[in-house]
């Protein structure tokens, strides 16, 4: 993840996700991922089983309620938004995980 132009993106991207994680309900569309012991060390690992791309470890840390990447992913069954809404999520937050969708600090989708 680089640094961000705007300085919030990243914590109002995690709060997205977070509010998402905990008030998804069951007729909405959400993917739904049991953590596996491999898992509880590395949650690059679990973002490359949900959305097949490590860069988006903040959807997972979010989801489950980590504060940090060092903190242990403990085995539950996580609930998080689909790969298409997590891209409107970036593009409500102005965040972008994503290295080759950035340029100078800011995702290259926006307009502005």
């Amino acid at each position: 993840m680089s640094v961000d132009h705007h300085s919030q993106a990243a914590r109002v991207y995690y709060r997205l996700v977070r509010d998402f994680a905990q008030s998804v309900q069951p007729w909405e569309q959400a993917v739904y991922h049991d953590v596996a012991p491999d898992e509880r060390w590395d949650i690059t690992l679990t973002a490359r089983k949900v959305y097949g791309d490590a860069g988006e470890f903040l959807a997972i840390m979010a989801a489950a309620g980590l504060d940090s990447v060092d903190q242990p992913l403990e085995q539950q069954r996580l609930v998080l938004p689909t790969a298409d809404r997590l891209r409107a999520f970036k593009r409500r937050a102005g965040f972008e995980s994503r290295a080759d969708h950035r340029k100078g600090g800011r995702p290259t989708w926006r307009t502005d």
